[in-house]
């Protein structure tokens, strides 16, 4: 991948050991229209509990954090950490510089220049709804899509050359964490100049196949009790299980240092 034209601040959340790069939705849609019209290639992620707990555990995984352009405070522990560390005191605050994905792509349109997207994830059904609902947020855009369940070295193949024909400018990739940073950070000498998104379950929701929590939720950071709820055996180890192997690998980290 070709390096950063244009360094982003990232600021340091000490407790977890991680950076972010902290934005709002309008500023985030003028950054991307920057890296557009620079051109290369760039990414954008989001930092969850999930993710941080990757990037401690998973050499690769933190590399392609670290090569990332964008790092958006995903999770709402993560955003109420960031603000506690870098002077947002409230809630609302904090929770104002909180990115998931579901909340800048219905703003795609207002980004300058953009006129191909590609669609990566989901089923057939979700992911041609997600490339209609785009068609209509950024309208005379091209937008195309494949889907990506069942996906394997031969989806993966094929998706790689599909983008070298099509020559999008951004890239949304949906296949859940971890598989859609390992495919970036697998394929990334192989895959054509673009801004990558990794958008996870984004694509189902942007296609209204799998429903989006109350905002009312997000903002007091309780989305992980809607999704526990639509998908109890999928969510659970990430909401009871998850937070205590972070907690292992942050104190085994500190202990190391001493």
């Amino acid at each position: 991948m070709t390096a950063p034209l244009m360094k982003l601040h990232r600021d340091r959340i000490p407790f977890l050991d991680v950076e972010v790069t902290a934005l709002r939705v309008e500023e985030l849609l003028g950054v991307l229209g920057g890296f557009l019209a620079d051109g290369g290639t760039r990414l954008v992620v989001g930092h969850n509990l999930h993710s941080v707990t990757l990037l401690h555990s998973r050499p690769e995984f933190r590399a392609l954090y670290e090569r990332s352009d964008v790092i958006l405070p995903d999770g709402a522990p993560v955003a109420m950490l960031w603000g506690r560390a870098h002077g947002r005191t409230t809630r609302r605050e904090a929770m104002a510089y909180r990115l998931g994905s579901t909340d800048w792509l219905p703003g795609l349109g207002r980004v300058p220049g953009l006129e191909r997207i590609a669609v990566i994830g989901a089923g057939a059904e979700a992911n041609a709804k997600a490339v209609d609902r785009l068609r209509a947020i950024v309208p005379g855009a091209e937008v195309a899509g494949r889907a990506g369940e069942d996906w394997d070295t031969a989806q993966e193949d094929a998706a790689v050359a599909w983008l070298g024909e099509f020559r999008p400018q951004l890239v949304l990739l949906g296949l859940g964490m971890p598989l859609q940073e390992s495919v970036l950070w697998r394929r990334r000498a192989q895959l054509p100049p673009a801004v990558y998104a990794a958008v996870g379950g984004a694509i189902e929701q942007l296609g209204g196949v799998q429903k989006l929590a109350p905002r009312w939720l997000g903002r007091l950071g309780l989305e992980w009790a809607w999704r526990l709820l639509l998908h109890p055996g999928k969510v659970a180890y990430r909401v009871f299980g998850e937070p205590w192997v972070l907690l292992g690998l942050l104190l085994r980290k500190r202990f190391s240092r001493l």
